[in-house]
């Protein structure tokens, strides 16, 4: 009888689990490898999809795919390294201020990509009444206002500004609490042998003592910017975005899959975002996970 009490408690997270997680995954592979309009029933077509999204889809390989690497490379690690330095020096506060601070820098996350992109949009607004485009003007560096979030050289740049600024998610809080359980007598036992400033002490103790939560933070970070997407269309108000500046893997899955109704090809570049996903976090597992 004890021996089944496990899986009882475990049943409804296992329902659960394979009901939104496991099961939508297992429909997409098997989609991916079909031609499926949602009206007709999917026609097994083979690997197809995959080879069309490699030889053919000259915006995925042109447009969607650098995009999605140039905004990974700098928001994922960017927000990552963000997310440690500003959780240590939250860290080394009083109880009171720590806490208002954690607070004020979660805060961006707990908010909907859209309701944030109405914020930034008043800020880089294209007339006059713009915030950006009004200081310029006033400060004689633009003689017109600029269309920022329609061009497709500033785009990107602002998806990137808009990410960083609200990658303070659960891998920060997590980072956090990583740091505030540290043994202290572990810093001072340091000291003792040698340990001359924090810096050392960041190298030698903070790190190595919170790998457990460096990796969920990596993870956390990988899953946040592969599977941006909404803060483009937010912006720029449109899917595809302005020539393609802004689209991301997500974006090119949802024009596919809910503009065009090719839901067999959508579903081939979720399995390839997937792929990506798991080969980035296993390479977290083997920069912080245990041996």
């Amino acid at each position: 009888m004890n021996k089944k009490n496990h899986w009882i408690i475990l049943s409804p997270y296992l329902i659960l689990f394979f009901a939104f997680i496991l099961l939508p995954i297992i429909v997409a592979i098997f989609l991916s490898f079909t031609y499926f309009n949602t009206i007709q029933p999917p026609k097994i077509i083979g690997f197809q999809n995959y080879i069309t999204l490699l030889t053919r889809d000259e915006i995925f390989m042109q447009k969607v795919l650098p995009n999605t690497i140039k905004f990974s490379l700098i928001v994922g690690p960017g927000g990552y390294m963000l997310s440690f330095i500003l959780a240590w020096l939250i860290a080394q506060l009083p109880k009171v201020p720590r806490t208002i601070y954690a607070l004020i820098l979660y805060s961006p996350s707990l908010t909907a990509g859209v309701t944030m992109s109405v914020l930034w949009r008043v800020l880089f607004n294209g007339d006059q009444q713009g915030y950006l485009n009004a200081l310029l003007l006033s400060l004689g560096l633009i003689d017109k206002p600029v269309q920022w979030l329609q061009s497709p050289d500033h785009l990107l740049t602002i998806m990137i500004i808009v990410s960083l600024w609200s990658s303070m998610g659960v891998g920060f809080l997590a980072m956090l609490a990583g740091i505030l359980n540290i043994d202290e007598s572990l810093y001072e036992a340091a000291y003792i042998d040698g340990l001359k400033n924090r810096f050392q002490e960041i190298i030698y103790i903070t790190i190595p003592a919170m790998k457990p939560q460096m990796l969920f933070g990596a993870v956390m970070s990988i899953v946040y910017t592969f599977t941006s997407a909404g803060i483009g269309v937010a912006l720029s108000g449109t899917n595809p975005t302005p020539q393609y500046a802004g689209q991301l893997i997500v974006n090119h899955i949802e024009d596919y899959g809910f503009l065009r109704y090719e839901m067999g090809y959508a579903s081939a570049v979720s399995v390839a975002l997937l792929i990506i996903i798991y080969i980035f976090s296993r390479i977290s597992w083997k920069l912080f996970g245990e041996e």
